[in-house]
């Protein structure tokens, strides 16, 4: 029976773990990538539908919003700086979800707020083994030793 759940034995942990994270970075860099993608693909016309927001004209909160769902997430997929590059998107679905949509249904806000969610998760645990932090990580150590 041990061997059927072998991902509950402690000595496995840490690979698990690094396992989870390596999954929930590429799906969820994925998933958000496509939404970045689709308004970069529409920038014009988002930018003339887009509400100003903290002062910015459309145009500059539109590019920032790019920024973060498309190249922030290449970095998180990557496992690059991914605790830094998880602010800004971290940042764009608080917004979108408690500011944008503030008085919109729950329904309509789920989905930032499930990201809200998840990149908490990456800035509290990292980007784990499996990514080039973990890789710089490991080199910065070995060069210490």
């Amino acid at each position: 029976m041990k061997k059927i759940f072998w991902l509950y034995e402690k000595e496995d942990s840490a690979l698990v773990k690094d396992v989870g994270l390596l999954i929930l970075r590429i799906v969820v860099g994925a998933f958000m990538m496509t939404h970045g993608w689709a308004k970069l693909m529409s920038f014009d016309v988002m930018a003339e539908h887009f509400p100003p927001m903290f002062g910015m004209s459309s145009k500059v909160a539109v590019s920032m919003l790019i920024f973060a769902e498309f190249f922030a997430s290449i970095a998180i997929i990557f496992g690059f700086l991914t605790r830094l590059a998880a602010v800004p998107i971290l940042f764009a679905m608080g917004v979108a979800g408690f500011l944008a949509h503030a008085a919109d249904p729950f329904s309509v806000k789920e989905l930032a707020l499930l990201y809200f969610a998840l990149y908490v998760v990456l800035i509290v645990a990292g980007a784990g083994r499996f990514s080039i932090d973990g890789l710089i990580r490991n080199y910065v150590r070995k060069k210490a030793e």
